[in-house]
């Protein structure tokens, strides 16, 4: 039994020690109630961001209370508290409840690991119940990601997160450029233009060019994370990329300097490769990751590439 009910007459009683697996981790638990006072939040919990809900505490009304005990573990610094290893969104929300007049809120239901876990079993316990829920945030697996691999090392954490790793690479470049978006308004942001900045070609994406980048959005001069897009646009042609990486230039000024692209007046089938090819270098990064595994898509593109070859041939 946890340390944190010794001593205390009005300890939570336990129910039983039950075995629960979670993924490949295996925990003992028992289910009991505590005063919301005595839990607390996990500095290192992996979901940032505001955990306000009206619609949750809409929820937790018309159920009476959770549905769901929040998973927790005896405190590793206070012996009279537990800490959440699952559920402080569900605890924000509780506590905005009791905070409104509502006490009979203030009794939660829980689900207590009989010790205080690692923080990789903390993480891998995180990690399988948020994948099972399919509440997985892309901006938390790269979060997640970088701390287990400084954990765990590359080969672990890849296999915890069910990715391969380059896979796992993606993710901890997205989220180590993350960390240099300082300056923007909402600092959650910083992964959506890590990632749209990462999905450039390795060819375009030097580090004169993300330095350049990072530092016009610092000075909001760049506002929209999807702008950077133009860049592989801007990058390729020599003019406008020197001027984009001057500190006067920014996206919509190098996009004048862009030498436009010739075409045969009469149109024809160079013009329509040529429309072909940039419909392609078009589409977002983030469309591709979402068609991956298309199994229609694909047959269509291996169709398009046969025919491309005889054309290749034919002409040859």
């Amino acid at each position: 039994m946890s340390s944190n009910l010794e001593g205390k007459s009005d300890a939570p009683r336990v129910v039983g020690i039950q075995e629960r697996r979670l993924g490949g981790t295996l925990l003992r638990t028992y289910r009991t109630k505590a005063n919301l006072d005595t839990i607390a939040p996990n500095e290192r919990q992996p979901r940032t961001g505001n955990k306000v809900d009206e619609e949750l505490q809409r929820q937790i009304e018309a159920n009476e209370g959770l549905f769901e005990p929040l998973l927790v573990e005896p405190h590793p610094e206070n012996r009279d508290k537990f800490r959440i290893v699952d559920g402080e969104r569900r605890w924000t929300n509780l506590q905005i409840l009791v905070q409104q007049g509502r006490e009979q809120y203030r009794q939660v239901p829980i689900e207590v690991v009989d010790r205080t876990l690692t923080e990789e079993e903390r993480l891998r316990v995180w990690i399988y119940i948020h994948r099972q829920r399919k509440e997985w945030d892309a901006r938390e697996k790269e979060m997640v990601a970088y701390r287990l691999v400084e954990l765990s090392g590359k080969a672990s954490a890849a296999n915890i997160l069910g990715v391969s790793l380059r896979e796992l690479e993606k993710l901890i470049q997205v989220f180590e450029l993350s960390q240099r978006f300082t300056k923007l308004r909402d600092p959650n942001a910083a992964i959506t233009w890590a990632r749209e900045l990462n999905g450039l070609s390795r060819k375009l994406l030097t580090s004169s060019v993300i330095d350049a980048v990072v530092t016009k959005v610092n000075e909001q001069r760049i506002t929209n994370s999807k702008d950077l897009r133009k860049l592989r646009t801007i990058v390729p042609d020599p003019v406008a990329r020197d001027h984009f990486l001057s500190p006067p230039g920014d996206i919509e000024s190098a996009m004048l300097r862009v030498a436009s692209i010739k075409r045969p007046s009469e149109g024809g089938l160079p013009a329509d490769l040529d429309a072909i090819m940039e419909s392609v270098k078009k589409i977002p990064w983030t469309k591709l990751q979402d068609l991956k595994g298309d199994t229609e898509l694909l047959m269509k593109i291996d169709a398009a590439e046969a025919m491309l070859k005889s054309l290749k041939k034919a002409l040859s």
